[in-house]
C-alpha cells in the first residue's frame, strides 16, 4: 500500500476518533482484541455494531469515507509533481529496433560502462556483451535478448558521457524521452529504478513479449508517406479484406507510422498501401509480433509480477510516458503505465510535438544505439533534431 492511502487511512481513523461512540456517549476509535485502534472497515453500515459491540454511525461511516478520499486525493496530487517541467536539456533513449551487431565494441572502453555488461550478464545468464558484438544477427534480434541487450547499451551510453563531460552533464538533465522499451533505460537514467532491477525486468518483459508472439502468427509493417487519418483508414481496409486485426502500433511523426497485427491483415496491407492508398512504401518489419496492440496481453501478468518484484522510486526528474505522453510522479502509477504500455500505441509523435511547441528545448542526448530518435525528430522540427547529440553505443 503506498504511503499516501496510508495518510489517508490515518486521516479517516482521526476522524472516527471524534465520531465513534462508546457507552455513556464519548467518543472514542473502536479498539481491535488487542487494544490497537483500528477500523472494522467490513461492519460500517449505518447502526451496525462492530465485533467490539460499539455502533456505528452515519458519522462514523462518513469520517472513513473521508480517509478513503483524502488518500485518494493525497494519491492524484503525488502524480503530479512534474506538471510544467522544463524540455530544456532532454535525454533519448531508443526501443527495441536499435539493435545492431558490432554495438557496443569501442563504448566499453569506458570502464564503467563495461561493469555495467559484467552484472548484467550475471543477472541474465549469458555473455550480454559478446552477443552485441559478435551476434549472430539471428540471436541479438531475438526479443529476449534484444531488450536487456539494448537497456544496458543505453546505459552504458550514459556512462561515455559521463566519463567525457562529467557530472554536470548528467545533473543537466530536466526530462527523459524514450521509444516504448527506452522507458526503462529514461527510468533508471532518472534514478527511479535500479540498473540490476533494469536488467531483471527487461529480460522478464522481452521473454513475454517474445512468448506472447510465438502463441499467434502476428507482425508489423512500416508505413512511409500516409498522415495518421489516412493509415487509420488503410487498418480499417486491410482488416475488412483480411478479416483478421490491424491498427497503428506507433505514432512516429507525420508520415511514418508503424501498424501492428495478425500476419493476414498486415501482409494484405503492405499489398494495398501503394496502389490503393498511394503510400511511398509500406515495408514488413523483422520484429518476433505485433507489438502494442492486445496480441501482447498474455505478456502482462508475467510483466506485472516481475513489476511489483522491484523497487521503484519517485523519478528526480519527469519521464515522459509513452502511453499518455505525460510525466508520473508515482511510483505505483509508473507500474501501472509501463504494463499498460506493451499493448497501447506508443504516442511518440505527440510528445515530440509538445517538445517542440513548448519553445523551451535547447538540446538533447540520444543515448543508445542507432540514431532513430534524432532521425525522427528531423522530420518535426529541423532545429530542434540539430540540437541533439548522439553518444552512441
Amino acid at each position: 500500500m503506498s504511503k499516501s492511502w496510508l495518510l489517508g487511512l490515518l486521516l479517516g481513523c482521526v476522524a472516527c476518533a471524534f465520531v465513534a461512540p462508546r457507552a455513556g456517549g464519548s467518543p472514542r476509535v473502536a479498539p481491535a482484541p488487542g487494544g490497537s485502534p483500528r477500523v472494522a472497515l467490513g461492519r460500517l453500515r449505518g447502526g451496525e455494531a462492530n465485533s467490539t459491540g460499539t455502533t456505528w454511525g452515519a458519522s462514523a461511516y462518513a469520517a472513513v469515507a473521508l480517509g478513503v478520499v483524502s488518500a485518494a486525493v493525497l494519491r492524484r496530487a503525488s502524480d503530479a509533481d512534474f506538471d510544467g517541467f522544463s524540455y530544456k536539456t532532454a535525454f533519448f533513449f531508443p526501443g527495441q529496433g536499435a539493435q545492431s551487431v558490432g554495438m557496443c565494441k569501442e563504448l566499453v572502453e569506458v570502464p564503467k560502462a563495461k561493469e555495467l555488461f559484467e552484472t548484467a550478464s550475471d543477472i541474465v545468464g549469458y555473455d550480454l556483451l559478446d552477443c552485441c558484438v559478435n551476434g549472430p544477427k539471428e540471436e541479438l534480434d531475438r526479443t529476449a535478448v534484444s531488450q536487456p541487450a539494448i537497456f544496458v547499451a543505453s546505459m552504458a551510453a550514459v556512462e561515455k558521457l559521463r566519463a567525457e563531460g562529467g557530472e554536470d552533464a548528467i545533473e543537466e538533465a530536466t526530462v527523459a524521452m524514450s521509444l516504448s522499451l527506452g522507458e526503462y533505460s529514461a527510468l533508471s537514467f532518472a534514478g527511479a529504478l535500479s540498473f540490476e532491477d533494469g536488467v531483471k525486468v527487461t529480460k522478464v518483459r522481452g521473454e513475454a513479449m517474445q512468448a506472447a508472439a510465438d502463441a499467434a502468427a502476428s507482425g508489423m509493417v512500416s508505413v512511409v508517406g500516409l498522415d495518421s487519418a489516412k493509415t487509420e483508414a488503410l487498418c480499417a481496409k486491410a482488416s475488412e479484406l483480411s478479416g483478421q486485426r490491424i491498427q497503428i502500433a506507433n505514432y512516429l511523426c507525420k508520415g511514418n507510422y508503424t501498424v501492428s497485427g495478425d500476419q493476414e491483415a498486415c501482409a494484405k496491407l503492405a499489398e494495398i498501401a501503394k496502389p490503393e492508398f498511394k503510400a511511398r512504401m509500406a515495408v514488413p518489419l523483422a520484429v518476433a509480433g505485433a507489438f502494442h496492440t492486445d496480441f501482447m496481453a498474455p505478456a502482462v501478468e508475467k510483466l506485472e509480477e516481475v513489476l511489483a518484484s522491484v523497487e521503484l522510486k519517485k523519478p528526480r526528474i519527469p519521464v515522459v510516458s509513452n502511453v499518455d505522453a505525460k510525466p508520473h510522479s508515482d511510483p505505483e502509477s509508473i507500474k501501472a503505465i509501463l504494463a499498460k504500455q506493451v499493448t497501447a500505441p506508443v504516442q511518440w509523435e505527440t510528445q515530440m510535438k509538445d517538445l517542440s511547441a513548448s519553445g523551451g528545448f535547447e538540446k538533447g542526448y540520444e543515448c543508445g544505439p542507432g540514431k532513430v530518435i534524432a532521425g525522427i525528430m528531423k522530420r518535426i522540427d529541423k532545429a530542434a533534431a540539430g540540437n541533439i547529440t548522439n553518444i552512441t553505443a
